[in-house]
Protein backbone atom coordinates (compact mmCIF):
# COMPACT_ATOMS: atom_id res chain seq x y z
CA UNK A 1 0.00 0.00 0.00
CA UNK A 2 1.48 3.71 -0.30
CA UNK A 3 2.70 5.23 2.39
CA UNK A 4 2.74 8.77 3.23
CA UNK A 5 6.54 10.60 2.68
CA UNK A 6 8.30 9.64 5.87
CA UNK A 7 10.18 12.95 6.36
CA UNK A 8 9.30 16.76 5.73
CA UNK A 9 11.14 18.49 3.18
CA UNK A 10 13.98 20.56 4.24
CA UNK A 11 13.47 24.60 3.34
CA UNK A 12 15.34 25.06 0.24
CA UNK A 13 18.11 23.41 -2.38
CA UNK A 14 21.42 25.47 -2.94
CA UNK A 15 22.18 26.48 -6.56
CA UNK A 16 25.45 23.69 -6.21
CA UNK A 17 22.79 20.89 -4.75
CA UNK A 18 20.57 21.84 -7.75
CA UNK A 19 23.35 21.09 -9.85
CA UNK A 20 24.51 17.84 -8.01
CA UNK A 21 20.97 16.24 -8.02
CA UNK A 22 19.77 17.11 -11.19
CA UNK A 23 19.07 14.08 -12.61
CA UNK A 24 16.65 13.20 -9.13
CA UNK A 25 14.71 16.62 -10.03
CA UNK A 26 14.17 15.94 -13.33
CA UNK A 27 12.02 13.15 -12.54
CA UNK A 28 8.59 14.03 -11.79
CA UNK A 29 8.10 11.29 -8.97
CA UNK A 30 11.20 12.58 -7.66
CA UNK A 31 11.16 16.38 -8.26
CA UNK A 32 12.48 19.33 -6.18
CA UNK A 33 10.41 18.41 -3.43
CA UNK A 34 11.10 14.79 -3.16
CA UNK A 35 15.34 16.33 -3.26
CA UNK A 36 14.24 18.30 0.04
CA UNK A 37 12.89 15.44 1.95
CA UNK A 38 16.16 13.48 1.05
CA UNK A 39 18.00 16.47 2.45
CA UNK A 40 16.17 16.72 5.59
CA UNK A 41 15.90 12.56 6.07
CA UNK A 42 18.09 11.23 8.83
CA UNK A 43 19.23 7.46 8.15
CA UNK A 44 21.08 5.19 10.46
CA UNK A 45 22.70 2.71 8.92
CA UNK A 46 23.95 -0.60 11.20
CA UNK A 47 26.84 -2.10 9.73
CA UNK A 48 29.70 -0.34 7.31
CA UNK A 49 30.01 -3.99 5.82
CA UNK A 50 29.11 -6.06 3.05
CA UNK A 51 25.22 -4.22 2.84
CA UNK A 52 26.51 -1.20 4.86
CA UNK A 53 29.21 -0.46 1.87
CA UNK A 54 27.05 0.46 -1.30
CA UNK A 55 23.99 1.47 1.00
CA UNK A 56 26.01 4.07 2.75
CA UNK A 57 27.74 5.34 -0.88
CA UNK A 58 24.07 5.37 -2.42
CA UNK A 59 22.31 7.35 0.26
CA UNK A 60 25.58 9.56 0.32
CA UNK A 61 24.96 10.16 -3.78
CA UNK A 62 20.96 10.58 -3.36
CA UNK A 63 21.57 13.63 -1.12
CA UNK A 64 20.27 11.66 2.19
CA UNK A 65 21.45 14.77 4.74
CA UNK A 66 22.52 12.65 7.62
CA UNK A 67 23.87 9.38 7.91
CA UNK A 68 24.74 7.65 11.56
CA UNK A 69 27.34 4.77 10.98
CA UNK A 70 26.93 2.21 13.97
CA UNK A 71 30.30 0.21 13.35
CA UNK A 72 32.93 -1.05 16.05
CA UNK A 73 34.96 -3.15 13.57
CA UNK A 74 38.12 -2.51 12.28
CA UNK A 75 39.28 -2.86 8.30
CA UNK A 76 40.44 -6.28 7.50
CA UNK A 77 41.85 -7.66 4.02
CA UNK A 78 39.32 -10.37 4.05
CA UNK A 79 36.28 -7.39 3.84
CA UNK A 80 38.06 -5.21 0.43
CA UNK A 81 36.44 -8.19 -1.73
CA UNK A 82 32.82 -7.13 -0.97
CA UNK A 83 33.13 -3.94 1.27
CA UNK A 84 33.46 -1.49 -1.59
CA UNK A 85 33.29 1.34 0.98
CA UNK A 86 36.84 0.73 2.38
CA UNK A 87 39.97 0.51 0.16
CA UNK A 88 43.58 -0.91 0.71
CA UNK A 89 45.22 1.94 2.55
CA UNK A 90 41.70 1.74 5.59
CA UNK A 91 43.54 -1.60 6.39
CA UNK A 92 43.34 -1.58 9.97
CA UNK A 93 41.84 1.93 10.57
CA UNK A 94 38.11 1.81 12.03
CA UNK A 95 35.53 1.27 9.59
CA UNK A 96 33.16 4.06 10.88
CA UNK A 97 36.25 5.94 10.19
CA UNK A 98 37.35 4.57 7.14
CA UNK A 99 33.06 5.26 5.89
CA UNK A 100 32.92 8.69 6.96
CA UNK A 101 36.11 9.58 4.46
CA UNK A 102 34.79 7.18 1.33
CA UNK A 103 31.42 9.68 1.96
CA UNK A 104 32.89 12.90 2.15
CA UNK A 105 34.31 11.89 -1.39
CA UNK A 106 31.44 11.01 -2.65
CA UNK A 107 29.04 14.10 -1.69
CA UNK A 108 30.55 16.51 1.40
CA UNK A 109 27.23 18.07 2.12
CA UNK A 110 26.31 15.23 3.94
CA UNK A 111 26.70 15.12 7.84
CA UNK A 112 27.79 11.87 8.87
CA UNK A 113 27.67 10.81 12.52
CA UNK A 114 29.95 7.84 13.88
CA UNK A 115 28.70 5.42 16.86
CA UNK A 116 31.94 3.35 17.17
CA UNK A 117 29.86 0.90 19.94
CA UNK A 118 28.77 -2.28 19.90
CA UNK A 119 25.17 -2.10 19.54
CA UNK A 120 23.43 -3.32 22.76
CA UNK A 121 20.21 -3.14 24.20
CA UNK A 122 21.46 -0.55 26.97
CA UNK A 123 22.41 2.10 23.44
CA UNK A 124 19.51 0.93 20.79
CA UNK A 125 16.81 3.15 21.55
CA UNK A 126 19.02 6.06 22.31
CA UNK A 127 21.00 6.34 18.95
CA UNK A 128 17.81 5.20 17.33
CA UNK A 129 15.82 8.01 18.47
CA UNK A 130 17.86 11.03 16.67
CA UNK A 131 16.88 8.79 13.09
CA UNK A 132 13.63 8.69 10.70
CA UNK A 133 14.77 5.29 9.26
CA UNK A 134 16.85 2.53 9.96
CA UNK A 135 18.81 0.16 7.71
CA UNK A 136 19.86 -3.21 9.08
CA UNK A 137 22.89 -4.74 7.29
CA UNK A 138 23.85 -6.79 9.52
CA UNK A 139 24.95 -10.74 9.50
CA UNK A 140 23.81 -12.04 12.92
CA UNK A 141 19.88 -12.82 14.06
CA UNK A 142 21.13 -11.26 17.94
CA UNK A 143 21.37 -7.83 16.07
CA UNK A 144 18.85 -8.41 13.85
CA UNK A 145 16.10 -8.86 16.37
CA UNK A 146 17.46 -5.75 18.70
CA UNK A 147 17.27 -3.56 15.62
CA UNK A 148 13.45 -5.29 15.27
CA UNK A 149 12.33 -4.74 18.39
CA UNK A 150 13.88 -1.10 19.10
CA UNK A 151 12.45 -0.11 15.69
CA UNK A 152 9.16 -1.72 16.82
CA UNK A 153 9.93 0.65 20.55
CA UNK A 154 10.29 3.66 19.01
CA UNK A 155 7.74 3.04 15.85
CA UNK A 156 10.43 3.72 13.45
CA UNK A 157 10.83 1.58 10.25
CA UNK A 158 13.63 -0.11 8.97
CA UNK A 159 14.48 -1.46 5.57
CA UNK A 160 16.30 -5.30 6.59
CA UNK A 161 18.82 -7.01 4.07
CA UNK A 162 20.27 -10.46 4.37
CA UNK A 163 23.05 -12.09 2.28
CA UNK A 164 24.51 -15.49 1.78
CA UNK A 165 26.33 -17.06 -1.17
CA UNK A 166 24.22 -16.12 -4.42
CA UNK A 167 20.99 -15.66 -2.71
CA UNK A 168 20.10 -12.67 -1.24
CA UNK A 169 16.83 -10.85 0.80
CA UNK A 170 15.45 -7.97 1.40
CA UNK A 171 11.75 -6.75 3.04
CA UNK A 172 10.82 -3.38 5.36
CA UNK A 173 9.39 -3.98 8.30
CA UNK A 174 7.28 -1.16 10.37
CA UNK A 175 4.76 -2.27 12.95
CA UNK A 176 2.61 0.59 12.97
CA UNK A 177 2.03 -0.15 9.15
CA UNK A 178 2.54 -3.92 8.66
CA UNK A 179 4.74 -6.72 10.01
CA UNK A 180 8.28 -6.88 11.43
CA UNK A 181 10.76 -9.20 11.75
CA UNK A 182 9.59 -11.21 14.20
CA UNK A 183 5.93 -12.55 11.55
CA UNK A 184 9.01 -13.34 9.36
CA UNK A 185 11.24 -15.26 11.67
CA UNK A 186 9.14 -15.37 15.05
CA UNK A 187 12.11 -17.79 16.47
CA UNK A 188 15.63 -17.45 15.95
CA UNK A 189 16.99 -20.93 14.26
CA UNK A 190 18.47 -22.99 16.70
CA UNK A 191 22.61 -22.51 17.19
CA UNK A 192 25.02 -23.62 14.00
CA UNK A 193 21.83 -24.56 12.10
CA UNK A 194 22.50 -21.29 9.94
CA UNK A 195 26.33 -20.40 9.27
CA UNK A 196 27.04 -16.79 8.60
CA UNK A 197 28.76 -15.37 5.68
CA UNK A 198 32.32 -15.98 7.52
CA UNK A 199 31.83 -19.65 7.59
CA UNK A 200 29.67 -20.29 4.47
CA UNK A 201 31.19 -17.11 2.04
CA UNK A 202 29.28 -14.78 -0.01
CA UNK A 203 29.42 -13.65 -3.68
CA UNK A 204 31.30 -9.91 -3.34
CA UNK A 205 28.70 -8.61 -5.86
CA UNK A 206 25.71 -10.20 -4.56
CA UNK A 207 26.38 -6.97 -1.70
CA UNK A 208 26.19 -4.69 -4.22
CA UNK A 209 22.62 -5.85 -5.42
CA UNK A 210 20.97 -6.19 -2.42
CA UNK A 211 22.67 -2.91 -1.08
CA UNK A 212 20.99 -0.88 -3.33
CA UNK A 213 17.64 -2.30 -3.23
CA UNK A 214 18.06 -1.14 0.33
CA UNK A 215 18.76 2.14 -0.49
CA UNK A 216 15.82 1.85 -2.74
CA UNK A 217 13.31 0.92 -0.65
CA UNK A 218 15.20 3.86 1.69
CA UNK A 219 14.66 6.53 -0.97
CA UNK A 220 10.53 5.19 -1.43
CA UNK A 221 9.78 5.58 2.41
CA UNK A 222 11.63 8.61 2.59
CA UNK A 223 10.10 10.51 -0.37
CA UNK A 224 6.54 8.29 -0.30
CA UNK A 225 6.83 7.08 -3.98
CA UNK A 226 6.20 3.88 -4.98
CA UNK A 227 5.17 0.48 -3.56
CA UNK A 228 7.59 -0.40 -1.02
CA UNK A 229 8.52 -4.02 0.17
CA UNK A 230 6.22 -3.92 3.45
CA UNK A 231 4.16 -6.80 3.50
CA UNK A 232 6.88 -8.61 1.15
CA UNK A 233 10.05 -10.54 1.24
CA UNK A 234 11.77 -10.12 -1.76
CA UNK A 235 14.33 -12.92 -2.56
CA UNK A 236 16.91 -12.68 -5.03
CA UNK A 237 19.03 -15.67 -6.76
CA UNK A 238 22.33 -14.77 -8.88
CA UNK A 239 22.51 -18.09 -9.93
CA UNK A 240 19.23 -17.94 -11.62
CA UNK A 241 19.07 -14.32 -12.12
CA UNK A 242 15.82 -14.18 -10.51
CA UNK A 243 13.95 -11.94 -8.31
CA UNK A 244 10.92 -13.34 -6.26
CA UNK A 245 8.57 -11.88 -3.67
CA UNK A 246 6.99 -13.40 -0.99
CA UNK A 247 3.94 -12.51 1.05
CA UNK A 248 4.76 -11.80 5.23
CA UNK A 249 1.56 -11.10 7.04
CA UNK A 250 1.50 -9.74 10.57
CA UNK A 251 0.51 -12.67 13.42
CA UNK A 252 -2.02 -11.49 15.47
CA UNK A 253 -1.14 -13.71 17.98
CA UNK A 254 2.08 -12.74 18.27
CA UNK A 255 3.29 -11.49 21.81
CA UNK A 256 4.00 -7.38 21.79
CA UNK A 257 7.43 -6.26 22.23
CA UNK A 258 7.55 -4.21 25.27
CA UNK A 259 11.49 -3.98 26.58
CA UNK A 260 14.76 -5.12 24.76
CA UNK A 261 16.24 -8.39 26.02
CA UNK A 262 19.65 -9.95 25.85
CA UNK A 263 19.63 -11.18 22.74
CA UNK A 264 22.76 -13.53 22.34
CA UNK A 265 20.86 -15.63 25.23
CA UNK A 266 17.12 -15.48 22.91
CA UNK A 267 19.25 -16.60 19.90
CA UNK A 268 21.98 -19.06 21.91
CA UNK A 269 24.92 -18.03 20.04
CA UNK A 270 26.70 -20.98 20.92
CA UNK A 271 23.84 -23.94 22.56
CA UNK A 272 23.82 -24.64 25.97
CA UNK A 273 25.19 -28.44 25.26
CA UNK A 274 28.26 -26.62 23.21
CA UNK A 275 29.01 -24.25 26.25
CA UNK A 276 28.79 -27.10 28.67
CA UNK A 277 30.96 -29.44 26.42
CA UNK A 278 33.87 -26.75 25.81
CA UNK A 279 33.81 -25.77 29.78
CA UNK A 280 37.05 -27.73 30.84
CA UNK A 281 37.59 -29.27 27.51
CA UNK A 282 38.74 -26.28 25.67
CA UNK A 283 42.79 -25.81 24.66
CA UNK A 284 44.99 -22.85 23.47
CA UNK A 285 46.70 -23.44 19.98
CA UNK A 286 49.57 -23.01 21.98
CA UNK A 287 49.30 -26.40 24.07
CA UNK A 288 47.99 -27.73 20.85
CA UNK A 289 51.62 -26.92 19.49
CA UNK A 290 52.98 -28.71 22.74
CA UNK A 291 51.16 -31.75 22.21
CA UNK A 292 52.17 -32.21 18.86
CA UNK A 293 56.23 -30.93 19.86
CA UNK A 294 55.75 -33.76 22.54
CA UNK A 295 54.48 -36.37 20.24
CA UNK A 296 51.09 -37.07 22.14
CA UNK A 297 49.03 -39.97 20.99
CA UNK A 298 45.95 -37.68 19.60
CA UNK A 299 43.84 -37.22 16.34
CA UNK A 300 43.57 -33.85 14.97
CA UNK A 301 40.12 -33.27 13.41
CA UNK A 302 39.07 -30.60 11.51
CA UNK A 303 35.17 -30.17 11.44
CA UNK A 304 35.45 -27.36 8.54
CA UNK A 305 33.91 -27.92 5.16
CA UNK A 306 36.09 -29.47 1.62
CA UNK A 307 36.17 -25.67 0.48
CA UNK A 308 38.07 -24.54 3.81
CA UNK A 309 40.22 -27.11 4.73
CA UNK A 310 41.55 -26.53 0.81
CA UNK A 311 42.41 -23.09 2.06
CA UNK A 312 44.47 -23.44 5.23
CA UNK A 313 44.71 -26.37 7.11
CA UNK A 314 46.52 -27.04 10.60
CA UNK A 315 49.62 -29.78 9.27
CA UNK A 316 48.13 -32.88 10.84
CA UNK A 317 44.94 -32.65 10.77
CA UNK A 318 42.13 -34.83 9.09
CA UNK A 319 38.99 -33.41 7.91
CA UNK A 320 35.77 -34.73 8.96
CA UNK A 321 33.06 -31.57 8.54
CA UNK A 322 30.58 -31.12 11.65
CA UNK A 323 27.37 -32.21 10.22
CA UNK A 324 28.72 -36.05 9.84
CA UNK A 325 29.70 -35.72 13.76
CA UNK A 326 26.43 -34.49 14.47
CA UNK A 327 24.82 -37.06 12.14
CA UNK A 328 26.71 -39.70 13.79
CA UNK A 329 27.72 -40.97 10.91
CA UNK A 330 31.12 -40.45 11.34
CA UNK A 331 31.28 -41.99 14.51
CA UNK A 332 32.91 -45.07 13.45
CA UNK A 333 35.36 -43.99 11.63
CA UNK A 334 37.02 -42.30 14.82
CA UNK A 335 39.45 -44.07 17.07
CA UNK A 336 38.50 -45.11 20.58
CA UNK A 337 42.22 -45.49 21.87
CA UNK A 338 43.33 -42.07 21.44
CA UNK A 339 42.07 -38.59 21.88
CA UNK A 340 40.40 -36.82 19.53
CA UNK A 341 41.24 -32.60 19.15
CA UNK A 342 38.46 -31.10 17.13
CA UNK A 343 38.85 -27.78 15.46
CA UNK A 344 37.12 -25.15 13.11
CA UNK A 345 37.62 -21.94 11.94
CA UNK A 346 37.28 -20.36 15.01
CA UNK A 347 35.89 -22.43 17.57
CA UNK A 348 32.23 -22.43 17.66
CA UNK A 349 31.54 -25.60 15.28
CA UNK A 350 34.07 -27.45 17.14
CA UNK A 351 32.27 -26.73 20.61
CA UNK A 352 28.93 -28.30 18.92
CA UNK A 353 30.71 -31.22 17.06
CA UNK A 354 32.76 -31.46 20.86
CA UNK A 355 28.87 -31.84 22.87
CA UNK A 356 27.63 -34.58 20.55
CA UNK A 357 31.32 -36.72 20.61
CA UNK A 358 30.66 -36.40 24.70
CA UNK A 359 27.48 -37.83 24.28
CA UNK A 360 28.79 -40.40 22.05
CA UNK A 361 31.06 -41.56 24.77
CA UNK A 362 34.29 -40.09 23.72
CA UNK A 363 34.71 -38.15 27.32
CA UNK A 364 38.30 -36.91 27.00
CA UNK A 365 37.95 -35.07 23.54
CA UNK A 366 38.63 -31.59 23.71
CA UNK A 367 38.47 -28.51 21.08
CA UNK A 368 41.29 -25.82 20.08
CA UNK A 369 39.54 -22.54 21.44
CA UNK A 370 39.65 -19.74 18.32
CA UNK A 371 40.03 -22.33 15.46
CA UNK A 372 42.62 -22.54 12.60
CA UNK A 373 42.56 -18.57 12.83
CA UNK A 374 43.75 -18.33 16.60
CA UNK A 375 46.44 -21.06 15.06
CA UNK A 376 47.45 -18.86 12.37
CA UNK A 377 47.49 -15.94 14.65
CA UNK A 378 49.39 -17.36 17.51
CA UNK A 379 51.75 -20.21 16.78
CA UNK A 380 52.14 -20.34 12.33
CA UNK A 381 51.45 -16.54 10.46
CA UNK A 382 52.93 -17.61 7.55
CA UNK A 383 48.83 -19.25 6.94
CA UNK A 384 46.70 -17.27 4.87
CA UNK A 385 43.39 -16.96 6.80
CA UNK A 386 39.88 -15.92 5.57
Amino acid sequence: MPLPPLVEPAAELTKEEVARYSRHLIIPDVGVEGQKRLKNAKVLVVGAGGLGSPALLYLAAAGVGTLGIVEFDVVDESNLQRQIIHGQSDLGRPKAESARDAIAEVNPFVKVNLHQVHLSSENALDIFADYDLILDGTDNFATRYLVNDAAVLLGKPYVWGSIFRFEGQVSVFWAEHGPQYRDLYPEPPPPGMVPSCAEGGVLGVLCASIGSVMVTEAIKLITGIGETLLGRLMVYDALEMSYRTIKIRKDPDAEPVEKLIDYEAFCGVVSDDAQQAAAGHTITPLELKQKIDRGDDFLLVDVREPHEYEIVRIPGSKLIPKDRILSGEALAELPQDKQLVLHCKSGARSAEALAALHKAGFADAVHVGGGVLAWAREVDPSLPTY
